[in-house]
């Protein structure tokens, strides 16, 4: 009886509770806050409620019980740490998930965004894996046999730690370059990259790989420790402009005042272009061509993409239809 009035009173207090929390939420913080308390009472009513009832009939039963009451708050034990961990891991996914909605979306945003974007994730991710690690040390250290296995866990050492770290160095070294990857500075989500010649904008950096969106839609996945053991180029990594280049070979006739004239005549004609900088340079030469280079500044590295493609695309044009004389040409000398 006693033990049946205590897991009712707690039902009814937590019924109480959620109503007087909701009532507050609407009322008092009004929506100065309410932005933080709404999600976190939707998403922890009911493991909060579970944790009140399953600790209230804990703490009913017999604290030197005998027989199937042993073990009866043996499980209640189990079910209450397995209940604590899901309520710690329920706020975790709240914080993320308000601590993304308080940032813009746009994958073009500033440094200080994307590096924060970047770095909230693979915390979140960590952090809910020491939670249900310590929920697994807790809940082997309440049986006797494997006891001091459950200690092992806890505190991450002897034997227990020499197998992890052998059976899973790779997952490992990927989680811990995912922590130095996200803190490094070397790269943020909505960054533009070029990996291995593929270019692409990163569309998730997660605890054990990178997800980076190419060009042409596919999606390449990296392993986190490729970031910090192979050179990247990022394009974007102070700021979103990108300077775009493209090279041409021209025959050694060719005007190049000419050339730029109708480069910035295509630069400054095409939306593309940011109206930052551009410009025309002669950059090597061959017996039988010279090399010339064009640059163009975009906001990004989409636009910058675009950009040269319709710049490579005018130039060539120009050249076959206007002065195909100078075209690249294969010379050969006369011997009389």
């Amino acid at each position: 009886m006693r033990t049946a009035l205590i897991v009712v009173a707690t039902l009814a207090a937590a019924v109480v509770v959620d109503l007087i929390s909701g009532l507050l939420i609407r009322r008092v913080a009004g929506g100065r806050y309410q932005w933080l308390l709404e999600p976190l009472r939707h998403a922890c009513r009911r493991p909060a409620a579970a944790v009140l009832l399953v600790g209230a009939l804990y703490y009913a039963l017999p604290v030197e019980p005998a027989g199937w009451q042993r073990n009866l708050r043996h499980v209640v034990q189990l079910v209450l740490v397995v209940l604590g961990a899901w309520l710690v891991i329920k706020v975790l996914h709240v914080a993320e998930a308000v601590a993304f909605s308080r940032l813009p979306g746009d994958p073009v945003a500033s440094r200080r965004i994307r590096r924060a974007r970047t770095q909230i994730r693979p915390v979140r991710r960590l952090t809910v894996a020491v939670v249900t690690i310590v929920a697994i040390g807790l809940i082997l250290i309440t049986f006797r046999p494997v006891r001091l296995f459950g200690i092992s866990v806890l505190t991450s050492a002897g034997v227990v730690g020499a197998l992890i770290g052998l059976s899973a160095r790779t997952a490992l070294g990927n989680a811990f370059s995912g922590i130095q990857v996200a803190f490094a500075d070397g790269l943020h989500v909505g960054d533009v990259l070029v990996v291995d010649g593929e270019w692409g904008r990163v569309e998730e950096v997660k605890l054990t790989n990178v997800v980076i969106r190419l060009w042409d839609e596919r999606m390449l996945i990296l392993p986190t420790t490729y970031f910090t053991e192979r050179p990247f180029q990022n394009w974007t990594r102070n700021e979103s402009r990108v300077v775009g280049k493209v090279q041409i070979h021209v025959d050694h006739t060719a005007e190049l005042d000419d050339l730029r004239r109708e480069a910035r005549r295509l630069v400054e004609s095409s939306p593309l272009w940011d109206r930052d900088q551009w410009v025309l340079q002669m950059v090597d030469s061959t017996p039988q061509t010279v090399v010339v280079e064009v640059q163009a500044s975009a906001a990004d590295g989409a636009s910058a993409w675009d950009l040269r493609c319709d710049l490579r695309e005018g130039l060539v044009g120009y050249l076959r239809d206007t002065h195909p004389q100078w075209l690249p040409r294969t010379r050969g000398q006369y011997q009389p």
